[in-house]
Protein backbone atom coordinates (compact mmCIF):
# COMPACT_ATOMS: atom_id res chain seq x y z
CA UNK A 1 0.00 0.00 0.00
CA UNK A 2 1.41 3.12 -0.84
CA UNK A 3 1.08 6.11 1.33
CA UNK A 4 1.08 9.84 0.73
CA UNK A 5 1.01 12.42 3.38
CA UNK A 6 -0.34 15.65 1.76
CA UNK A 7 0.14 19.48 2.92
CA UNK A 8 3.46 19.62 3.55
CA UNK A 9 5.50 22.87 2.91
CA UNK A 10 8.30 22.61 5.89
CA UNK A 11 11.47 21.46 5.32
CA UNK A 12 12.93 20.23 8.07
CA UNK A 13 9.19 18.36 8.42
CA UNK A 14 9.26 16.67 5.22
CA UNK A 15 12.94 15.58 6.32
CA UNK A 16 11.40 13.66 9.07
CA UNK A 17 8.01 12.81 7.88
CA UNK A 18 10.00 10.97 4.38
CA UNK A 19 12.71 9.29 7.25
CA UNK A 20 9.18 6.89 8.11
CA UNK A 21 9.30 5.58 4.52
CA UNK A 22 6.37 7.13 3.03
CA UNK A 23 6.03 6.96 -0.88
CA UNK A 24 4.31 10.84 -1.72
CA UNK A 25 5.10 14.12 -0.06
CA UNK A 26 2.36 16.22 -1.58
CA UNK A 27 2.95 19.90 -1.71
CA UNK A 28 -0.04 22.22 -1.70
CA UNK A 29 0.09 25.32 -4.92
CA UNK A 30 -3.12 26.66 -3.96
CA UNK A 31 -3.60 30.65 -2.71
CA UNK A 32 -6.48 29.92 -0.64
CA UNK A 33 -4.76 27.06 1.33
CA UNK A 34 -3.60 27.19 4.42
CA UNK A 35 -0.86 25.26 2.88
CA UNK A 36 0.19 26.51 0.13
CA UNK A 37 3.80 26.72 -0.51
CA UNK A 38 4.78 30.14 -0.88
CA UNK A 39 8.78 29.99 -0.72
CA UNK A 40 10.64 29.13 -4.05
CA UNK A 41 12.74 25.65 -3.79
CA UNK A 42 16.23 27.09 -2.68
CA UNK A 43 14.80 28.35 0.12
CA UNK A 44 14.30 27.15 3.88
CA UNK A 45 15.14 23.81 2.51
CA UNK A 46 11.51 22.89 1.15
CA UNK A 47 13.11 19.60 -0.54
CA UNK A 48 15.72 18.35 1.64
CA UNK A 49 18.05 16.80 0.29
CA UNK A 50 17.20 15.81 -3.11
CA UNK A 51 19.56 12.80 -3.49
CA UNK A 52 17.42 10.75 -1.77
CA UNK A 53 15.47 10.29 -4.85
CA UNK A 54 17.71 9.21 -7.29
CA UNK A 55 17.36 5.83 -6.84
CA UNK A 56 14.83 3.96 -4.90
CA UNK A 57 16.42 0.77 -5.19
CA UNK A 58 19.24 1.42 -2.48
CA UNK A 59 17.57 4.67 -0.76
CA UNK A 60 15.18 3.15 1.80
CA UNK A 61 13.36 6.65 2.60
CA UNK A 62 13.01 7.54 -0.69
CA UNK A 63 9.81 9.69 -1.61
CA UNK A 64 8.15 11.01 -4.96
CA UNK A 65 6.95 14.63 -4.76
CA UNK A 66 2.99 15.38 -5.86
CA UNK A 67 2.52 19.46 -6.69
CA UNK A 68 -1.69 19.52 -5.79
CA UNK A 69 -3.18 22.17 -8.12
CA UNK A 70 -6.89 23.75 -8.55
CA UNK A 71 -7.69 25.06 -11.25
CA UNK A 72 -4.64 26.45 -11.82
CA UNK A 73 -3.38 28.30 -15.53
CA UNK A 74 -0.88 25.91 -17.56
CA UNK A 75 2.01 27.94 -17.88
CA UNK A 76 2.18 28.27 -13.70
CA UNK A 77 1.78 24.27 -13.26
CA UNK A 78 5.04 23.98 -15.74
CA UNK A 79 6.98 26.16 -13.52
CA UNK A 80 6.34 24.56 -10.63
CA UNK A 81 7.21 21.04 -12.00
CA UNK A 82 10.34 22.42 -13.15
CA UNK A 83 11.23 24.14 -9.92
CA UNK A 84 10.32 21.47 -7.58
CA UNK A 85 11.48 18.07 -9.35
CA UNK A 86 7.60 17.36 -9.51
CA UNK A 87 6.80 13.60 -9.83
CA UNK A 88 2.91 14.33 -10.16
CA UNK A 89 0.57 16.58 -11.19
CA UNK A 90 -2.49 16.23 -8.71
CA UNK A 91 -5.43 18.25 -10.37
CA UNK A 92 -8.03 18.84 -7.71
CA UNK A 93 -10.27 21.84 -9.20
CA UNK A 94 -12.45 21.41 -12.26
CA UNK A 95 -10.34 20.82 -14.60
CA UNK A 96 -11.43 19.75 -18.19
CA UNK A 97 -9.59 16.59 -19.64
CA UNK A 98 -8.04 19.04 -22.79
CA UNK A 99 -5.92 21.06 -20.44
CA UNK A 100 -4.59 17.32 -19.34
CA UNK A 101 -3.73 15.76 -22.17
CA UNK A 102 -2.14 19.23 -23.53
CA UNK A 103 -0.12 19.49 -19.96
CA UNK A 104 1.28 16.08 -20.00
CA UNK A 105 2.38 16.90 -23.89
CA UNK A 106 4.10 19.92 -22.77
CA UNK A 107 6.22 18.59 -19.88
CA UNK A 108 6.64 14.86 -21.22
CA UNK A 109 9.26 13.71 -22.44
CA UNK A 110 10.85 17.30 -22.42
CA UNK A 111 10.68 19.16 -19.23
CA UNK A 112 9.88 15.72 -17.17
CA UNK A 113 9.73 12.68 -18.37
CA UNK A 114 7.50 10.20 -17.36
CA UNK A 115 5.54 12.76 -15.14
CA UNK A 116 2.09 11.40 -13.44
CA UNK A 117 -0.68 12.93 -13.46
CA UNK A 118 -3.93 12.23 -11.08
CA UNK A 119 -7.25 13.67 -10.63
CA UNK A 120 -9.08 14.48 -7.40
CA UNK A 121 -12.47 13.60 -7.40
CA UNK A 122 -14.99 14.79 -4.55
CA UNK A 123 -17.19 11.86 -3.32
CA UNK A 124 -20.46 12.46 -1.86
CA UNK A 125 -22.80 9.79 -3.69
CA UNK A 126 -22.81 7.39 -6.95
CA UNK A 127 -23.02 10.03 -9.19
CA UNK A 128 -20.46 12.75 -7.84
CA UNK A 129 -18.01 9.49 -7.96
CA UNK A 130 -19.00 8.89 -11.83
CA UNK A 131 -17.48 11.94 -13.06
CA UNK A 132 -14.14 10.30 -12.62
CA UNK A 133 -14.81 8.52 -15.92
CA UNK A 134 -14.18 11.95 -18.49
CA UNK A 135 -10.62 11.47 -17.08
CA UNK A 136 -9.87 8.31 -17.57
CA UNK A 137 -7.82 8.56 -20.90
CA UNK A 138 -6.27 11.19 -20.11
CA UNK A 139 -5.13 10.59 -15.96
CA UNK A 140 -2.63 7.81 -14.43
CA UNK A 141 -4.93 7.37 -11.14
CA UNK A 142 -7.09 9.06 -9.26
CA UNK A 143 -7.91 10.43 -5.63
CA UNK A 144 -11.34 9.81 -4.40
CA UNK A 145 -11.85 12.42 -1.52
CA UNK A 146 -14.91 13.80 0.48
CA UNK A 147 -16.72 16.45 -2.10
CA UNK A 148 -16.94 19.53 -0.12
CA UNK A 149 -17.07 23.63 -0.28
CA UNK A 150 -12.95 23.87 0.97
CA UNK A 151 -12.00 21.48 -1.81
CA UNK A 152 -9.92 19.30 0.23
CA UNK A 153 -8.06 18.94 3.91
CA UNK A 154 -11.64 19.28 5.55
CA UNK A 155 -10.47 16.08 7.64
CA UNK A 156 -14.23 14.72 6.64
CA UNK A 157 -14.74 11.25 5.40
CA UNK A 158 -17.64 10.37 2.93
CA UNK A 159 -18.98 6.38 2.56
CA UNK A 160 -16.30 4.50 1.67
CA UNK A 161 -18.41 2.13 0.52
CA UNK A 162 -19.67 4.18 -2.33
CA UNK A 163 -16.67 3.07 -4.02
CA UNK A 164 -17.81 -0.38 -4.54
CA UNK A 165 -19.32 1.40 -8.12
CA UNK A 166 -16.08 1.99 -9.13
CA UNK A 167 -15.35 0.16 -12.50
CA UNK A 168 -12.63 2.04 -13.87
CA UNK A 169 -9.37 1.03 -14.99
CA UNK A 170 -7.42 3.56 -13.22
CA UNK A 171 -5.42 2.63 -9.97
CA UNK A 172 -6.95 5.05 -7.12
CA UNK A 173 -5.52 6.55 -3.65
CA UNK A 174 -8.18 6.80 -0.94
CA UNK A 175 -8.42 10.16 0.88
CA UNK A 176 -10.73 12.48 2.92
CA UNK A 177 -10.58 12.90 6.38
CA UNK A 178 -8.28 9.72 7.00
CA UNK A 179 -6.91 9.96 10.97
CA UNK A 180 -4.54 8.24 13.50
CA UNK A 181 -7.89 5.66 14.67
CA UNK A 182 -8.69 4.28 10.62
CA UNK A 183 -6.05 1.78 10.34
CA UNK A 184 -8.00 -1.27 11.19
CA UNK A 185 -10.96 0.45 8.61
CA UNK A 186 -8.49 0.82 6.49
CA UNK A 187 -7.92 -3.13 6.57
CA UNK A 188 -11.37 -4.11 6.37
CA UNK A 189 -11.98 -1.77 3.26
CA UNK A 190 -11.17 -4.16 0.21
CA UNK A 191 -10.97 -2.74 -3.54
CA UNK A 192 -8.39 -4.12 -6.41
CA UNK A 193 -7.99 -0.68 -7.41
CA UNK A 194 -6.97 0.89 -4.47
CA UNK A 195 -3.17 1.46 -4.35
CA UNK A 196 -2.93 3.32 -1.45
CA UNK A 197 -3.90 6.17 1.28
CA UNK A 198 -3.67 9.95 0.72
CA UNK A 199 -3.32 11.68 4.68
CA UNK A 200 -3.52 15.41 5.88
CA UNK A 201 -4.82 17.06 8.15
CA UNK A 202 -5.87 14.80 11.10
CA UNK A 203 -2.07 14.26 11.25
CA UNK A 204 -1.63 17.38 11.76
CA UNK A 205 -0.11 20.15 14.85
CA UNK A 206 -1.00 23.29 12.66
CA UNK A 207 -1.81 23.22 9.08
CA UNK A 208 1.15 22.44 7.20
CA UNK A 209 3.08 20.99 9.89
CA UNK A 210 2.36 17.11 10.47
CA UNK A 211 2.75 15.03 14.15
CA UNK A 212 5.46 12.51 12.93
CA UNK A 213 5.00 10.50 16.45
CA UNK A 214 1.75 10.33 15.51
CA UNK A 215 2.19 9.00 11.91
CA UNK A 216 4.83 6.86 12.95
CA UNK A 217 2.57 5.14 14.95
CA UNK A 218 -0.15 4.73 12.45
CA UNK A 219 1.87 3.36 10.04
CA UNK A 220 3.26 0.97 12.35
CA UNK A 221 -0.33 -0.07 13.03
CA UNK A 222 -0.47 -0.18 9.27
Amino acid sequence: MSIKVCGMRDGENIRQVSELGVDYIGMIFWKKSPRNVTMIPTHAGIIPDTTRLVDSSKTPSCYKRVGVFVDEMAQNIITRVVNFKLDVIQMHGHEEPTLIRNLRRTIDPDLRPGIQIWKAIGVANRDSLASYKQYEDCVDAFVFDTKCTCVGGSGQQFDWSILENYDGIRPFLLSGGIGPDDAARIHNFKHPKMMGIDLNSRFETEPGMKNVELLKQFLTQL
